[in-house]
């Protein structure tokens, strides 16, 4: 399996993130500009590194996925928040065809873990989510696993803070079976580029109503199943 991990200053995170990837499993860094030796480190502690210069937590992610060679692909934030070991059981449930894409409902193990602004940020998208979608999900969160091809074939184009969100409804219109599951979430190392204020919050909210904005897709669209 390959995990990408959109990188930006990660270099306290980088050691813990990095031995918690699965024996046999690839770890893709995707490096988005760091200026804290993140790349090299990454090097040294075994992950391969992808350069992505267009800034953008959907541009990193993009390009680990184009990137990835697995069949199925899995995403984790790069900032000791999530254990990418948590990843295992979301693979065999893509790989044996119980689910076509399965999240992590972060569920926070320490106070600060998930800020207040970050969990109505969340609620917020949720509910516009459903709204548009009929998904009854919780958490737009980072730790997810789906096949590459499938992926790639919704055609993702935000390169910004839509990016998880964006892939969440392309794959609800295109009838895939979704699936969340409570995952802990730990404080994380540093300090975050997107939702660790209220502004950024916002922004992030305001990049995502962007894309639920976008109208379904015409009838026709490929159909897999019940979204669960």
């Amino acid at each position: 399996m390959d995990v990408v991990l959109p990188c930006l200053d990660e270099a306290g995170a980088l050691p813990w993130v990095l031995a918690r990837i699965p024996r046999g499993w690839r770890a893709l860094v995707v490096d988005n500009g760091s200026t804290d030796g993140s790349p090299a480190l990454a090097r040294r502690l075994g992950a391969e590194v992808v350069s992505e210069s267009r800034r953008g937590f959907g541009a990193a992610c993009h390009a680990g996925l184009l990137a990835a060679e697995a069949d199925v692909v899995c995403f984790c934030d790069c900032d000791a928040s999530l254990d990418p070991g948590l990843l295992v059981p979301f693979v065999a449930e893509v790989a044996d065809g119980t689910a076509d894409l399965v999240l992590g409902r972060r569920r926070p193990e320490a106070r600060g873990a998930f800020p207040a602004h970050a969990r109505a940020g969340n609620w917020a998208l949720a509910r516009m989510l459903r709204r548009r979608t009929g998904l009854r999900l919780h958490d737009l969160g980072p730790l997810r696993a789906a096949r590459r091809e499938d992926l790639l074939a919704l055609a993702l184009t935000d390169r910004r803070s839509g990016y998880p969100l964006q892939m969440v409804v392309r794959a609800a219109d295109a009838g895939w079976r979704v699936r969340e599951h409570d995952v802990p979430y730990r404080p994380r190392t540093g300090r975050s580029k997107v939702t660790g204020t209220w502004r950024g919050t916002w922004h992030a909210v305001r990049d995502m109503r962007g894309v639920l904005s976008e109208p379904p897709p015409h009838a026709g669209t490929r159909e897999r199943g019940p979204v669960l």
